[in-house]
């Protein structure tokens, strides 16, 4: 939807956001989220801060399916020695490759910054040892060397490595445990959890919850499982889907909830931790909440 207004004699002195409140009847949190989203020009110029004062006459034109401003992508290295590599990885990149000749992806990205550093990029073997979902954002490990691919492989599997999530999920969500058994399809195209014993792979999430949002619940889930999906999965069939979510909404929504509108997933995977594959010191990383995360939970914490 586009708005054209302009900013009367009387509204002078106004606040961006306090002038689209009020001229379109919207919440604060709205009115803050359409400037940091990039949908709000003033005089032509984009306007993302939400406290600019207005002058008398000025043309404001709101857009609300306006793209946000484009921003290079790039991965910032957390931890590197000659054996191992972790990064932070951008909502919306591919962990990996998933279709013949995809470009962008965390690995290409990771080969970005070596070159940026001086680092003969394409010498250096990556090898996959797990992921994360492209839409989540956080901490991403890769091997350099196969001995080190082996042994971060079976403390992968073996849930020896410490992953800690930050996420927003629907509603109020109580402290939990969470076991299921996954399956690829639940009968409608959509993975989830089956009743039956002997299908499906275990999983198990436990869910803190930290703060109580707007509408939501900020939360910090521990993996002892590691499945595709899992938390995405788990907290939507408890009636708490994540805020972003676009694929495990559908419940949700048939028993008449409303989505919070977001333009990414607020899943983010915020500690890594695990035993050197090499040294057998103990390795752990930290990242902190991603810009574009931070907007959209302080929208929703007003």
């Amino acid at each position: 939807m586009k708005h054209e207004l302009t900013v009367g004699a009387e509204e002078a002195g106004q606040t961006l956001s306090a002038l689209l409140k009020k001229r379109l009847g919207v919440p604060w949190s709205k009115a803050r989220r359409l400037c940091e989203r990039g949908q709000v020009r003033v005089d032509g110029a984009r306007a993302t801060d939400s406290t600019l004062r207005l002058r008398g006459a000025q043309k404001i034109a709101v857009d609300e399916a306006a793209p946000p401003p484009p921003a290079a992508i790039r991965v910032e290295i957390v931890w590197e020695d000659a054996h191992v590599v972790v990064i932070d990885k951008p909502s919306g990149v591919s962990s990996v490759p998933y279709e013949t000749r995809e470009r962008g992806t965390a690995m290409d990205l990771l080969r970005d910054a070596w070159r940026a550093l001086g680092k003969r990029a394409t010498e250096t073997p990556l090898h996959v040892v797990h992921r994360i979902d492209k839409e989540t954002s956080g901490l991403l490990a890769f091997a350099k060397t196969k001995a080190a691919e082996r042994a971060l492989g079976l403390l992968f599997r073996s849930h020896d490595v410490e992953r800690t999530y930050l996420c927003v999920a629907h509603g109020t969500v109580r402290d939990r445990r969470i076991e299921s058994r996954l399956v690829t399809d639940r009968g409608d195209g959509l993975r989830g959890s089956t009743r039956e014993p002997n299908k499906g792979k275990r999983a198990v999430t436990h869910v803190r919850a930290i703060e109580a949002l707007d509408g939501a619940t900020l939360c910090e889930v521990r993996l002892e499982t590691g499945k595709t999906h899992q938390i995405r999965i788990h907290l939507s069939e408890s009636g708490h889907p994540l805020v972003g979510e676009r694929v495990y909404i559908r419940d949700y929504a048939n028993r008449g909830g409303e989505p919070i509108e977001c333009p990414r997933l607020l899943l983010h995977a915020a500690t890594l931790g695990f035993r050197h594959p090499i040294t057998g010191a103990q390795v752990r990383c930290e990242s902190p909440l991603p810009a574009d995360f931070s907007t959209e939970l302080d929208c929703l914490r007003s």
